[in-house]
């Protein structure tokens, strides 16, 4: 019987879990409106590709969202309808102008943000469409939104952080494991048929298909799980008589 596939591994080893207690906080929009914060703190995060910004209300609460560019510590934020258009304060898509690029974006009224929040991304918003908005994302689609989503003014900092050159296999190491990943990664097809479902045959291929079914036990849930199609897509040509 050979070895249990990666996926098994990583299922019960506690090897690839990540650990949670080294991160700061999550970067999440409080569901507060027409209060003023100061910026008290900016902190890195190994789980995040943009710093943390540490902010304090009046009332001596305490919240965490990711830093656009230009924050310092001691500026304020606003939160609500009425605020300007300065960077890091936050209010919904409908008291935006179009073309002010945008971050941390809700998907869905008061989720927290869930698009744009990545380093160095930003959104842009494009039309309103009564109560929708048009939104540019930073992959170039464009999503309609709802006008009560809100969003954080500016473009999110740590741009450039993969320009830089990993150099040596440390640096990869090191960036692996502070996100749970497994490193180094062998693919299955160069694996052994003992080792992997993908291994073996005389050639780096897949030998048969690759689709899985969602119910696979786990030393078969490799590859395409549960596809919605596969293959090569087709156009069609129509030929236009003369």
């Amino acid at each position: 019987m050979g070895k249990r596939t990666r996926s098994q591994r990583k299922g019960s080893s506690p090897k690839f879990k990540v650990s949670s207690h080294r991160f700061p906080a999550a970067n999440k929009l409080p569901r507060v409106s027409g209060k003023v914060a100061e910026v008290v703190d900016l902190i890195h995060s190994p789980v995040h590709t943009t710093p943390l910004m540490k902010f304090k209300f009046e009332d001596g609460e305490i919240g965490h969202m990711a830093a656009p560019e230009g924050m310092s510590v001691g500026q304020s934020i606003a939160f609500g309808d009425n605020v300007s258009l300065k960077p890091g304060n936050v209010t919904t898509l409908e008291q935006i102008p179009e073309g002010t690029p945008v971050c941390n974006v809700e998907l869905r009224p008061g989720d927290g943000g869930k698009l744009a929040r990545s380093g160095g991304n930003s959104a842009i918003l494009e039309t309103r469409m009564g109560d929708k908005v048009r939104v540019r994302l930073p992959s170039g689609r464009l999503k309609e939104l709802h006008s009560k989503c809100r969003a954080t003014i500016g473009v999110l900092a740590g741009h450039g952080r993969t320009e830089k050159p990993l150099m040596k296999a440390g640096a990869a190491h090191y960036r692996a494991k502070a996100r749970g990943k497994a490193y180094p990664t062998v693919s299955g097809v160069a694996m052994n048929p003992v080792d992997h479902p993908h291994g073996g045959g005389n050639h780096q291929a897949v030998h048969g298909p690759s689709s899985v079914s969602r119910n696979a036990p786990p030393g078969q849930k490799v590859g395409n799980i549960a596809p919605r199609r596969t293959g090569r897509g087709r156009t069609r040509v129509k030929n236009e008589e003369a």
